[in-house]
């Protein structure tokens, strides 16, 4: 990943664009918005299987948490490299970096669904040379249900706004990309 300043290759953006769409109450979106919503980034599994709705972001918890199914949800987490244990002994899980990417993009998709009365709108002009990058961004704005008023305008009802300006941000692409926030837009 790049450090602070530096700008990420396509490929790193290819990577870090092309994750899979966030789907809804799965058990997977519990341990990562458990994580983000953690204060130290970590949870301890113990405190976790006793208590998975007071973990939830949504209406809380209501399946039965099996812990056969939480420890194959972890290690395929483990596997993706979007958790990690922090401690072996004491079965402490923590958020990596790409890990709080997803958490995030799941957050977003599991907000309020009632519109506030904004539209979130992402302008670009991506050159052609980063045609990739370009062609990434518009598949990941569809999956998070944007529709395009113009070729490179993009608009949500979704309040997701810092969400996808840090995105811009951490991927590089701010020199071409523009995120705004309206109530006032008509057309």
């Amino acid at each position: 990943m790049a450090t602070p300043g530096q700008k990420y290759s396509d490929r790193d953006i290819l990577v870090h664009m092309s994750a899979p769409s966030i789907r809804g109450k799965t058990l997977t979106n519990l341990v990562l918005l458990a994580l983000e919503k953690a204060v130290d980034g970590t949870m301890r599994i113990d405190d976790f299987i006793n208590n998975p709705g007071y973990y939830a972001y949504w209406d809380g918890w209501n399946y039965p948490l099996k812990k056969s199914s939480l420890a194959k949800t972890i290690k395929r987490l483990r596997e993706k490299g979007l958790i990690d244990f922090v401690s072996d002994n004491e079965l402490i899980i923590k958020l990596t970096d790409p890990g709080k990417d997803k958490a995030l993009w799941a957050k977003m998709m599991m907000g309020d669904k009632k519109w506030d009365g904004k539209w979130r709108l992402i302008i670009w002009d991506i050159p052609e040379k980063r045609r990739q990058t370009r062609d990434l961004l518009r598949m990941k704005l569809k999956q998070l249900g944007f529709v395009r008023w113009q070729k490179s305008v993009w608009a949500s009802k979704i309040n997701c706004t810092n969400i996808l300006r840090e995105f811009v941000k951490k991927v590089g692409i701010g020199d071409w990309v523009m995120v705004l926030e309206s109530d006032n837009v008509s057309g």
